[in-house]
């Protein structure tokens, strides 16, 4: 037991602290959109159904969770997450040369909500070697994505892995831009708590430099989920890669099995070697030869994280149609190197 990841341990804690909540989750996924409203296949179960699991053992009715016992509302976030990624238990570790350039990623002011739709799996573990959380070590944290059956919002939720606790945090997805959603979310959780009767702690909530110091906290990760969901070619090998689970055939017809154990996925093994060498060249002040002219070619180095701006539509005014002009978010990209593609990827075996 001891030699198992911190995923699987607070996953193992879930099933011990709410027996037969996988079985009933099971129950509410088979009946999606027959007994029960239908949600987005993109996610795997509404926390509306995980706190009807956790009303079920405080004994009481779910929708009076919230007043008579508030602090187990974050159970409910919790499981959703565990339930989640109890399908398939990936835990994803990004090359160090890589984490430091993606932490690093400044947060643009336009930066669009859609990309999180792209995440792998339902949910997905992101391990934080040398980041905090409550003034604790973070270790890693969930990622997935949640659909209010009440109202019919979009949340991007994470729960935070530190010695302090598993701290869940909401983001609100829409068209708006994704610092917005930060914001968005801090007003939503401010009403929320006014609901419940907590002014107190509602009115320390309101404070404007709350969304700032959250803003600043929260960067790092959604930098690395957003690598994690914009570049799934660097997750894995060539010849695998995480997705969703297949259905199984068995007698009472098809049904998905959660995973055995977790798996670990190397994330940008190949540009993180690009990435070491540029910052090697750059260290040794060595630059690169231009084998046809004999001239220097200007040093390596890393291009931050960016956004990349371009026209999308007819260059001919006759033409039907209209020029538009659109951003895409770019990663951080080593300038002056080998071809990554070119470079050798040392795979560690999978766990």
């Amino acid at each position: 037991m001891s030699d198992l990841p911190r995923p699987k341990h607070h996953l193992l804690a879930a099933g011990l602290l709410y027996p037969g909540a996988w079985r009933q989750i099971d129950d509410f996924r088979a009946a999606k959109g027959v007994d029960l409203p239908d949600w987005p296949d993109w996610c795997f179960v509404p926390i509306g159904a995980t706190q009807a699991i956790v009303a079920t053992d405080a004994g009481i009715d779910g929708n009076l969770l919230g007043t008579m016992y508030p602090e187990r509302i974050e159970d409910a976030a919790r499981l959703a997450a565990l339930a989640a990624w109890r399908m398939t238990q990936g835990i994803y570790r990004f090359d160090p040369a890589l984490y430091s350039s993606v932490i690093d990623t400044p947060m643009d002011r336009d930066l669009p909500c859609d990309v999180f739709y792209r995440l792998p799996e339902w949910c997905v573990y992101i391990e934080t070697p040398d980041l905090s959380w409550l003034n604790s070590s973070l270790y890693g944290f969930w990622a997935h994505l949640e659909f209010d059956v009440n109202t019919g919002c979009h949340e991007l939720r994470f729960v935070m892995d530190s010695d302090a606790a598993l701290t869940p945090v909401v983001i609100h997805l829409g068209s708006w831009p994704l610092l917005e959603a930060i914001e968005r979310a801090r007003q939503e959780a401010v009403r929320r708590t006014l609901m419940v009767g907590l002014s107190r702690i509602a009115g320390a909530m309101s404070d404007a430099s709350l969304a700032q110091d959250l803003e600043r906290v929260l960067a790092p990760m959604v930098s690395l989920l957003l690598y994690v969901c914009s570049q799934s070619a660097e997750v894995g090998s060539s010849d695998r890669r995480p997705g969703y689970p297949a259905p199984k055939k068995t007698k009472k017809g098809w049904r998905l099995f959660p995973a055995n154990h977790p798996v670990t996925w190397d994330v940008g093994v190949r540009i993180g070697a690009a990435l070491r060498k540029a910052y090697q060249d750059k260290e040794l002040g060595q630059g690169s030869v231009d084998p046809e002219t004999g001239r220097a070619r200007p040093r390596a180095h890393v291009r931050r994280a960016h956004w990349h701006g371009f026209w999308k539509g007819p260059k001919d005014p006759e033409r039907s149609g209209e020029r538009k002009f659109d951003i895409k978010w770019m990663p951080p990209i080593p300038v002056n190197v080998d071809d990554v593609t070119d470079l050798p990827a040392t795979i560690k075996p999978l766990k």
